[in-house]
C-alpha cells in the first residue's frame, strides 16, 4: 500500500486529469461535470443517474458509484494509475465504459 502522502497526490493528480477530460467530452452532450470539496460528480441529462468518484485515503483507493455498483480502484505501480484489479481498466478507461453504459453511446471518448 502507498503511503498517505503519495496516495493523496497521485489520486488528486489522477481526478484532476479525469475531471479535465469529462469537461471535453460534455460537449457530446448528455452530462454535465461538477466537482465540490474534492469529490467529482458525473450528473446525466435525464436526471435518472449520477456517478460519483471519491478518494478513500484511508484505505488508499479512489471509489466510483456508478450503473448501481461501487467500484474501488487500488494504485498500480507497475502501470503507474488507479485501476480496477478485477479487469485490470484505469480511471479513465473505466469511466469511459461507464459513460458508454449510461448513455448508450459507443463513441464516447475521453481524451
Amino acid at each position: 500500500m502507498i503511503d498517505e502522502t503519495t496516495f493523496r497526490h497521485e489520486s488528486d493528480q489522477a481526478l484532476e486529469s479525469l475531471k479535465q477530460s469529462l469537461f471535453r467530452a460534455e460537449e457530446e452532450g448528455g452530462f454535465e461535470t461538477d466537482e465540490k470539496n474534492g469529490v467529482l460528480n458525473v450528473l446525466f441529462e435525464d436526471g435518472a443517474a449520477k456517478f460519483v468518484f471519491t478518494p478513500n485515503t484511508p484505505v488508499r483507493q479512489v471509489w466510483i458509484s456508478a450503473l448501481s455498483t461501487s467500484y474501488k480502484l487500488e494504485w498500480s505501480e507497475a502501470a503507474h494509475a488507479f485501476a480496477l484489479p478485477k479487469t485490470g481498466e484505469d480511471l479513465r478507461t473505466l469511466t469511459e465504459r461507464l459513460l458508454r453504459e449510461q448513455l448508450n453511446d459507443p463513441g464516447i471518448t475521453l481524451t
